[in-house]
C-alpha cells in the first residue's frame, strides 16, 4: 500500500498559526499519524487523537534522549559532543538514566514541599493583584501583571534564588525561552551563577529544593553530578515557567470566550475552581505538543509506519479535543463529571509525566480563586495577543484585561 504523501498544515487551514484545532481535527479524521511538510526540506510526524497520543507517549522506540539519539534525525553517523550543563536532565533522557534522575528529583520535590508553598503563592498572588488593581485606567496585561511575575517568583522561591538576584534571573529566563539576541551574552551568565549558587548551598544548605537536590542520596548512595544539578535547575526554571504561564493565560482566555461558564465559576468559586482548572487543561493544553522525540527504529503507530530517524511530535492539545474520548470536546464545560471525560493528557503520560503537575494545579486554583473574587468585573480589553504555545505560534503574547 502506498503511504500518504506529506501534508502542509497551512494547506489544510491557512489560519493554523492562530487556531490549530481545526487542522488537527481534519488530520484526526484521516488517521492518527501524519507526515508533515514544513518548507522545502523539513519533515516531521504528528500524532493526533487521545489513544494514539497516549500510546506514543509510552513507546520506548520514541526517544527523548536527543544527546544520544538526535543524530538519527540529522543523518549524522554519531552523536555530536554534548558535554557540559544543559543536556543532563531527565527531560532529555530515557530509562534507565531517566528513571535514576527522576527518582532523585522526586525525593526532593515532595508533596510536602509543594504544600508548604501555599501561603507564599497566596501572598504573592495577593500582592500582584493589588498592584494591578491600582492602575488608574483599570487596564492591564495579565501576562506581565500576574502570570509571568507569579511563576518566576514561585520558581525562584522553590529553588532558593536570593531576592536580590531575581531580576537578573528573570532576564536570563526571558532570553533563553524567547531569544532576541540582545541579551544572549548576559543570559549565558545563568550557568556560572547557578554553579556558584550550588557551591554555596553545598557548603550551607537552606530549606529549598536546590539544597535538597544537592544533598539527596538514594538508597544505593547515588546522587546528582554537577552537570545534572545545573541542568535540572535550568529545566525547573524554564520548562515549568513556560508551561504554567501558558496554562494561566489560556485559562483566562477560555473563560472570556465562554461567558456562561465564566459567570458560573464566579457564582461558586470554591466549589467549581478545581473542575474549572481541569477543564482549562483539557480544552487548551498549556503545551500544545510534547517535546519532540526521535524514532530510534521503525515503529508503527495507529497502523502508520514511522521510519527510524523520524522526528515525532505528539499533539497533547488535540488529545483533549478527541470526540472518541470526550463528550462534545469543543464545548468548554467546567462541570464535566462523566468518567469518560476525565484523564486528559495535558501533563503528558508515562515515565515523562510532568513532575510539576501538582504545583501547576495548585497555582491555578489560587490564581483563579483570588483573581475572580477580587475582580468581579474582569473582562477582555480588546483582542488578545498571539498563541501561547505550539507550531507556528504567532504574535506577541498578551492577555489585555479591564475591570
Amino acid at each position: 500500500m502506498t503511504e500518504p504523501a506529506a501534508v502542509d498544515l497551512l494547506d489544510i487551514d491557512p489560519d493554523f498559526g492562530s487556531d490549530p484545532y481545526r487542522a488537527y481535527a481534519v488530520l484526526r479524521a484521516r488517521g492518527p499519524v501524519h507526515e508533515i511538510r514544513a518548507g522545502e526540506k523539513d519533515r516531521f510526524w504528528l500524532v493526533v487523537g487521545h489513544d494514539a497520543c497516549r500510546e506514543a507517549l509510552t513507546d520506548p522506540r520514541l526517544s527523548r534522549d536527543w544527546p544520544r539519539n538526535g543524530h538519527l534525525a540529522t543523518g549524522l553517523e554519531a552523536p555530536p559532543a554534548t558535554d557540559g550543563p544543559g543536556n543532563a536532565h531527565m527531560l532529555l533522557s530515557d530509562p534507565p538514566d531517566h528513571t535514576r534522575l527522576r527518582r532523585l528529583v522526586a525525593r526532593a520535590f515532595t508533596p510536602r514541599r509543594v504544600a508548604a508553598l501555599v501561603p507564599h503563592i497566596q501572598d504573592v498572588t495577593d500582592a500582584l493583584v493589588t498592584a494591578m488593581l491600582a492602575a488608574e485606567d483599570r487596564r492591564a496585561d495579565l501576562v506581565e501583571a500576574l502570570a509571568y511575575p507569579l511563576r518566576m517568583t514561585v520558581i525562584c522561591e522553590l529553588l532558593g534564588i536570593p531576592d536580590l538576584d531575581r531580576d537578573a534571573f528573570r532576564g536570563w529566563s526571558d532570553e533563553i525561552t524567547a531569544p532576541t539576541g540582545a541579551e544572549a551574552a548576559r543570559a549565558a551568565q545563568a550557568v556560572p551563577y547557578l554553579g556558584g549558587l550550588i557551591a554555596a548551598k553545598r557548603a550551607a544548605p537552606a530549606d529549598d529544593l536546590l539544597s535538597d537536590l544537592i544533598h539527596t542520596v538514594d538508597e544505593g548512595g547515588d546522587r546528582m553530578s554537577e552537570d545534572e544539578l545545573l541542568s535540572t535547575a535550568l529545566l525547573l526554571l524554564l520548562a515549568g515557567h513556560e508551561s504554567t504561564v501558558n496554562f494561566l493565560c489560556k485559562g483566562v482566555r477560555a473563560l472570556f470566550a465562554h461567558p456562561d461558564q465564566f459567570a458560573l465559576l464566579r457564582s461558586d468559586l470554591d466549589g467549581l475552581v478545581e473542575g474549572a482548572v481541569e477543564e482549562m487543561l483539557r480544552y487548551d493544553a498549556p503545551v500544545e505538543t510534547a517535546p519532540p522525540r526521535v524514532a530510534v527504529e521503525p515503529v508503527e503507530i495507529g497502523g502508520r509506519h514511522v521510519p527510524a530517524g523520524a522526528v515525532v511530535l505528539i499533539v497533547l492539545g488535540d488529545a483533549g479535543r478527541d470526540p472518541a474520548r470526550f463528550t462534545a470536546p469543543g464545548r468548554f464545560d467546567i462541570r464535566r463529571t462523566g468518567t469518560g471525560d476525565r484523564g486528559h493528557l495535558a501533563f503528558g503520560h508515562g515515565v515523562h509525566y510532568c513532575l510539576g503537575a501538582p504545583l501547576a494545579r495548585l497555582e491555578g486554583r489560587i490564581v483563579f480563586r483570588t483573581l475572580l473574587s477580587r475582580c468581579p468585573t474582569l473582562g477582555p480589553d480588546g483582542r488578545s495577543g498571539g498563541r501561547f504555545s505550539g507550531l507556528f505560534a504567532q504574535g506577541e503574547r498578551k492577555v489585555p484585561v479591564r475591570w
